[in-house]
């Protein structure tokens, strides 16, 4: 038997339980033109713990029909996502140029 497809690709939800949606992006040269073309996909993923958020990277792997669509799995998380809250001591600051800008 031949080995599982791995892919590697960025979380775009996480609003189903114990599932994610991954799109993975990948370059190919046209066979005449020789311009590469930028392909996506997105693919439904099982997350056992829920861990993953949108923005993060993660590497899923090929297995059994899970449910209708899911047919991969999260292996693991390979990159973060950046941090999208914003500080406690940074909202009155954002306030306060807010107000001086529609002054003028």
């Amino acid at each position: 038997m031949g080995r599982r497809k791995v892919l590697v690709g960025k979380v775009i939800s996480n609003k189903m339980d114990k599932g994610v949606v991954v799109l993975v992006e990948r370059l190919r040269q046209h066979p005449r033109y020789k311009k590469y073309i930028r392909y996506r996909k997105k693919f439904k993923a099982h997350d056992e713990n829920n861990a993953c958020k949108v923005g993060d990277v993660v590497k899923i792997a090929e297995t059994r029909p899970l449910s209708k669509e899911k047919r991969w799995r999260v292996v693991e998380i390979i990159g973060q996502a950046a941090i999208t809250e914003v500080p406690e001591g940074l909202e009155e600051l954002e306030e306060a140029s807010d107000s001086d800008i529609h002054q003028t």
